[in-house]
């Protein structure tokens, strides 16, 4: 593949988020973007191309808050002070990378039952962040690992949601946070 191939892949994944983006399912109308079938062959090639930028997006922010392999004392596990807390170190390069590219998260998330490559890719994923965040050990069975890293991002995502969104009684929630406790 020459750059100006590159180039067109990298605008048509644009384009084809952008479209998922305004259907309320987030799904990529594959058919009526131009070029994907060209370039991409089948809408899961196209989120398997999405999936591939989205991976090198959160190892790049796991890379900078955690360690490489070269520091080997430093990843979970090892007995270093400087990286004590692997969890709020995956904690906050998931959610730079989520800040910073919300539509890519949004449509992968939404398709990832869809197609059986890409629930593998996204449940890999999953495993990363586990054992990362030293939650979980490469050793253990992977579907518990698996579960691991959902549960995870499931209460990474559930923090961050607004509380009205939630369904929480907003008044209700600042009364209570206001009430001198016992």
């Amino acid at each position: 593949m020459g750059w100006s191939d590159f180039h067109r892949r990298r605008d048509i994944m644009d384009k084809a988020l952008a479209a998922a983006m305004r259907d309320k399912e987030a799904r990529i109308p594959f058919d009526r973007i131009e070029g994907a079938r060209e370039f991409f062959d089948t809408e899961e090639d196209l989120l398997l191309a999405l999936q591939h930028r989205w991976q090198q997006i959160l190892t790049g922010h796991l890379r900078a808050e955690v360690a490489g392999p070269e520091d080997a004392s430093t990843v979970p596990g090892g007995e270093s002070d400087e990286h004590h807390d692997h969890v709020d170190a995956v904690s906050r390069a998931w959610r730079r990378a989520v800040r910073n590219h919300p539509e890519l998260d949004t449509v992968l998330s939404a398709n990832s039952e869809r197609f059986p490559a890409l629930r593998r890719a996204r449940e890999a994923e999953l495993r990363l962040l586990a054992v990362t965040s030293g939650l979980a050990e490469p050793h253990e069975p992977e579907d518990e690992v698996t579960d691991v890293g959902a549960t995870l991002v499931a209460l990474l995502r559930y923090r961050d949601t607004p509380v009205r969104a939630r369904g929480v009684n907003l008044l209700g929630h600042w009364l209570r946070r206001l009430a001198p406790t016992a």
